[in-house]
């Protein structure tokens, strides 16, 4: 007998996270040195963690040969007092994907029906998928989230609402009035999980803590990966209820979160210097490539994170072509073919990526 045979059925059908290509694989494969990949896949900080976390990671590796604080105590107290919000309205998470599946093995069965924009983070398709339930792709005119037509789209059976703002991968936001009023409509047998990844990249991102307060079953999803620098360290939290946050603390792994990524991450929190920083340099940088893109006659979709969705023809062989020149990108999935996703790098790398861009540009057009 077969391992497949003894399988949870739904496990042979489910599909797999694709996540950018890694620096090392592209090198090799096109017999360019490491140093010489311009990487704009995975939406990664470019200027990476503040000397605060990187400080407070190496310090944290002396107790090492200790388990970290399975309560993430210390983090949860710091995210408290930056939230204005108290610690046990907070859980930590292995990067705010973990939170995302403890959501769906606390609450998803497969009765239910989970609703989300077509072109959202694949995530809430992949965990609505594992946990048996049944994942409803809400149209996105314009690439952006129609709330109203959301709303039309909601059921008996739906007990999850996933809503990123910003939206990865087209970069969309929705003005905290839209938000606050959609959720205020919702039934009371549906919760509501703002995806929250680029947030810091908003001058103003919404605050949840109005809606938690009218008592609201509303969840904010956040992470370490984005502005903050770490995300190799795979770290990110959830907030909301006490309630809530006490169901998923029942489903959470002891000691899901390591000793180092728990040290930056509360390090990080202290740094908002830096996060400033980080946020004027992505600006110029957006401003940057679009400015490029207007050049070159390439229409992009106005974004409010750390990337840029660029419609440049035939998607996948961009993807190709940009790799042959040391440039990593990111291919679109069905529907948004003609598209690619370039992650806003140094003023150095974008070069190099509008570079490679205006390479590319007459092979796609006249394709051999």
């Amino acid at each position: 007998m077969k391992f497949s045979q003894l399988a949870n059925p739904r496990i042979l059908e489910q599909p797999t996270y694709q996540p950018g290509r890694p620096i090392e694989e592209v090198a090799k494969e096109q017999g360019i040195d490491p140093g010489d990949i311009c990487k704009l896949a995975s939406n990664e900080n470019p200027w990476g963690a503040s000397k605060a976390a990187r400080d407070a990671a190496r310090d944290a590796l002396d107790d090492v040969h200790r388990y970290p604080d399975g309560s993430s105590l210390v983090l949860r107290e710091k995210l408290a007092k930056h939230h204005k919000l108290s610690p046990d309205q907070f859980i930590i998470g292995n990067g705010s994907n973990e939170i995302i599946e403890l959501i769906g093995h606390v609450f998803l069965n497969e009765e239910d029906e989970v609703l989300f924009g077509e072109y959202a983070f694949i995530v809430y398709k992949l965990v609505s998928l594992l946990m048996g339930a049944k994942p409803v792709c809400a149209p996105m005119p314009g690439l952006r989230h129609d709330l109203q037509q959301m709303k039309k789209l909601i059921t008996e059976r739906t007990k999850l609402v996933f809503l990123p703002s910003p939206n990865n991968p087209t970069g969309t936001s929705n003005t905290e009035d839209e938000i606050f009023s959609f959720v205020r409509d919702l039934p009371d047998h549906i919760i509501f999980c703002l995806d929250e990844a680029y947030a810091e990249y908003l001058e103003h991102s919404p605050d949840l803590r109005t809606l938690l307060q009218e008592g609201k079953k509303v969840m904010g999803l956040r992470t370490f990966s984005k502005i903050y620098g770490l995300a190799g360290l795979r770290i990110g939290y959830g907030y909301g209820s006490v309630e809530l946050i006490k169901l998923l603390q029942q489903a959470r792994q002891p000691f899901n979160a390591n000793a180092i990524a728990l040290a930056a991450a509360t390090a990080a929190l202290d740094d908002q210097a830096w996060v400033e920083e980080c946020r004027q340099k992505n600006n110029a940088g957006m401003q940057q490539l679009q400015d490029a893109c207007d050049q070159l006659n390439l229409p992009w979709i106005p974004s409010d994170a750390n990337f840029l969705l660029i419609k440049i023809g035939d998607g996948q062989k961009a993807f190709h072509e940009l790799q042959a020149l040391g440039v990593i990108a990111r291919p679109m999935p069905q529907g948004l073919e003609e598209y690619i996703r370039i992650s806003i790098g140094t003023t150095q790398e974008n070069e190099i990526a509008i570079s490679a861009i205006k390479k590319v540009l007459p092979i796609l057009k006249n394709p051999a």
